[in-house]
C-alpha cells in the first residue's frame, strides 16, 4: 500500500515544470500515489491577474482556479508515475467536463486542491477535481491528463 507523503515548495518545484507567475500549488497536504492528492494555494492579493480581474473587487478567474486543479493531479500524475519532469516527459492538461463554479475565491483565501485518480485507461489519467475554501465548494471538474513527449523540433507540432 503506498504511504501518503507530504511535499514543501521544494518538492513541488521539482514535479511541476511550471514556475512564477504560474505555479499555483504552493503545498501537498497529502499525497497518496495512484489515488488522491489534498494541495494548498495561498491566494494572495499580489496574484498577477487581480489588477485586471476585478480593479474593483479582485476575484480569482474560473480558468485559474480549473489550472490550480490540473497542477495539482499533475503532481498526483508524476508521484504516482515516479518520474520528474523533463524536457522528454511532461503531463499535458487533454480535457475538462463537468466544470463548476459555486463561489468566488478572493484575495486571502487558502485554496484546497483535491484531485481522485477514476481511472487510467491507455495513457489518458480521469480525475474528479474539486477546490475548496473553508471547507466550502468554490469549483469542481472532471479532468484528463496524458503524458507527453516535448522533444518535438522546432516548428513541429507538439504532442
Amino acid at each position: 500500500m503506498n504511504e501518503p507523503v507530504q511535499l514543501d515548495i521544494h518538492a513541488i518545484l521539482k514535479r511541476l515544470p511550471h514556475r512564477y507567475p504560474f505555479l499555483l500549488v504552493d503545498r501537498v497536504l497529502e499525497c497518496v500515489p495512484g489515488k488522491s492528492i489534498r494541495a494548498l494555494k495561498n491566494v494572495t492579493v499580489n496574484e498577477p491577474y487581480f489588477p485586471g480581474h476585478f480593479p474593483h473587487r479582485p476575484v480569482m478567474p474560473g480558468v485559474i482556479i480549473i489550472e490550480a486543479l490540473a497542477q495539482a493531479a499533475g503532481v498526483l500524475a508524476f508521484v504516482t508515475a515516479g518520474v520528474f519532469p523533463d524536457e522528454n516527459s511532461v503531463f499535458y492538461f487533454v480535457g475538462i467536463d463537468k466544470a463548476r463554479f459555486r463561489r468566488p475565491v478572493v484575495p486571502g483565501d487558502q485554496l484546497i486542491l483535491t484531485a481522485k485518480l477514476e481511472r487510467n485507461l491507455r495513457g489518458i489519467w480521469r480525475l474528479s477535481t474539486r477546490a475548496t475554501v473553508d471547507d466550502a465548494e468554490a469549483a469542481a471538474a472532471e479532468l484528463m491528463l496524458a503524458p507527453g513527449i516535448t522533444n518535438a523540433a522546432p516548428g513541429e507540432p507538439g504532442p
